[in-house]
């Protein structure tokens, strides 16, 4: 009787230690404890040994218990499923499931949402689809929980559609803020910021008693960063204080990220400098923004200030600065810094880094110890590609061909993502004069099927992005015609003061006009970024700044056209490319025409 009372008042005692336990060491000695007591056996004991086990990743101490259990439930299932998915092995918790399905044990809503994050893990759809399956089989496809992680699992996938699907198939009553906030993780994810700044929009009308969390806000900041959206990041910077987020260090990163690539520096680091006790991430974050815009002593600034803090880099960090020394010329900088990080802070260069290094020497014209350097680090796949393209870049610029024909041989080896060195190629053969080589490179392309992404330039007018292409003008609407007009007058005031570029790739010239050598007529193939600057020009009052957002690389002509606008008309222009920051005032660029 006495052993039984003993037995009764250990048991929970112990299983108490079990769900506190976080090491091996400590599940292995209770595990022993109620194996003394005699209730290791039990079914409930089991299932949660099995938990402590996985939880501190001894999943083949749980495997040797399950294997050996008499009666496993759901629980136990689902517990062992749950510790191979978190310890990095999620085939075998899916194979698990279907196990289960011959086991006669038959699965619960939680089983299938930790099968469903474990396809995720996976990022594979197609398996994703069996769980899917199965779990409308035993009609649990429409529980919360389970939707949910269905809606994840796709969006990690690439599947947007089947994680919309999935989405829109919840009843309203069952949409919580975690729904919300999955399916517009998966829209920021897969680089669809206007999809989710539309289905936020459609949430807070929607969900009025549901406040956003930190995850959904900073899910929708990161859409709005990526898209340029500056109105509405502020917006939602208004709704993060409103909810009492403000000190939150993810929505802070989130924030820092949108307003540098809206174009406001300024409001990045005073978000930066708001944060208590700034961690890597949030370094990270705001090196990288000063690196954008060229502002290198800033980032070094920040670099130091950061080991000061005793706050250990990681090598995005490294990246980051190195990537500022880049942008500012500083190559003795940079090199000391990848030659000294694995020392000093007992990072390994990798890929990136390496490409970043090959990428500063041959912007500063040093293009024969980029070449070098190229050739003896290891790299391989796509960061080769990367590698070899910005060095056929820098060789364009600085007009060795012989160097660019070799850079374009190694990218010519891929069959993928290539368009872009290609154009470069051809444009670098157009500058020696070499036209047929230059037409062959395009033949080449026309060829093969590959197709150059076309350049695209937005700018946000009142909260509503405008965006154009080349040549078309048609966004501006109405003010089409008066666009083409303001560009025309302000390329004849260019010229005056030795533009020699063009903004339109050519000029059209009526039936009357004798020839074009007055430079009239009427430009077309106007670049997308001089499109949306006549665009602003118009309707952007004086005194603001311009912003102007493009996916491409800015091109010198219009680089230098930017320049003699501001001094022209007297404003200031702020330019995100692919690469960096540019701001144009009183006629020069924070760049110094080193891009």
């Amino acid at each position: 009787m006495a052993a039984t009372s003993t037995t009764a008042t250990l048991t929970p005692l112990l299983i108490h230690l079990l769900r506190g336990a976080s090491d091996h060491a400590s599940v292995a000695v209770t595990h022993a404890k109620l194996l003394k007591v005699g209730t290791a056996s039990a079914v409930s004991s089991c299932n949660h040994i099995i938990a402590a086990y996985c939880r501190c990743g001894a999943t083949a101490d749980a495997n040797y218990l399950f294997d050996r259990m008499s009666g496993r439930n759901v629980v136990s299932w689902t517990a062992l499923i749950s510790g191979y998915s978190s310890a990095g092995r999620p085939r075998v918790a899916v194979s698990l499931l279907r196990a289960m399905s011959h086991s006669g044990v038959p699965p619960n809503a939680f089983t299938f949402s930790t099968a469903a994050s474990a396809c995720a893990h996976l990022a594979d759809a197609g398996l994703g689809r069996q769980v899917h399956a199965r779990a409308e089989v035993e009609g649990y496809a429409s529980d919360a929980v389970v939707a949910t992680a269905l809606v994840d699992m796709y969006g990690k996938a690439g599947s947007v559609e089947c994680a919309r699907a999935v989405f829109d198939g919840m009843a309203d009553p069952e949409r919580n803020v975690v729904s919300w906030g999955s399916m517009l993780s998966v829209y920021a994810q897969n680089a669809l910021g206007r999809e989710a700044i539309q289905l936020f929009a459609e949430f807070r009308t929607k969900s009025n008693v549901m406040a956003p969390n930190h995850f959904m806000l900073s899910s929708v900041v990161n859409a709005c960063a990526g898209v340029g959206r500056l109105g509405v990041g502020k917006s939602l910077h208004g709704t993060v204080l409103r909810f009492g987020h403000g000190c939150n260090d993810v929505i802070a990163v989130a924030l820092v990220d949108m307003y540098s690539k809206c174009g406001f520096y300024e409001y990045s680091r005073k978000v930066f400098d708001r944060i208590e006790q700034p961690s890597v991430i949030c370094y990270t974050s705001i090196i990288v923004a000063a690196a954008k815009y060229g502002l290198a002593r800033c980032a070094l600034n920040l670099f130091n200030e950061m080991i000061d803090q005793n706050v250990q880099p990681n090598n995005v960090t490294l990246l980051g600065v190195m990537h500022a020394c880049s942008h500012s010329g500083l190559v003795d900088t940079g090199l000391h810094l990848l030659h000294s990080m694995q020392n000093k802070y007992g990072i390994n260069p990798c890929a990136n880094h390496y490409t970043c290094a090959v990428d500063m020497l041959g912007r500063a014209g040093r293009l024969d110890e980029a070449f070098e350097l190229a050739n003896k680090v290891q790299v391989e796949g796509h960061d080769t590609l990367m590698m070899w393209s910005s060095l056929l870049s820098a060789c364009r610029i600085h007009r060795r061909l012989d160097l660019a024909t070799r850079a374009g041989h190694r990218v010519s080896e891929f069959n993928q993502d290539v368009a872009g060195a290609l154009v470069v190629m051809s444009n670098a053969y157009t500058s020696a004069g070499q036209t047929d080589n230059a037409a062959a490179v395009w033949s080449n392309m026309r060829q093969q099927g590959i197709r150059k992404d076309p350049g695209c330039s937005w700018i946000e007018i009142k909260d509503v992005p405008y965006v154009f292409y080349a040549g078309l003008v048609s966004p501006a609407g109405a003010r089409a015609d008066e666009v083409m007009m303001l560009l025309d007058e302000l390329e004849g005031k260019m010229r005056e003061k030795g533009y020699n570029g063009r903004l339109g790739s050519t000029r059209v010239f009526d039936a009357h006009e004798e020839d074009g050598e007055d430079g009239k007529g009427v430009m077309v193939g106007v670049h997308s970024e001089m499109l949306a600057l006549g665009f602003g020009l118009l309707v952007i009052p004086k005194g603001m700044i311009i912003r102007v957002m493009k996916n491409l690389r800015m091109c010198c002509d219009c680089h230098d056209g930017f320049k003699l606008i501001s001094g022209i008309m007297e404003r200031e222009f702020i330019v995100r490319d692919l690469n960096r920051f540019h701001h144009f005032k009183t006629g020069s660029c924070s760049c110094n025409d080193y891009w």
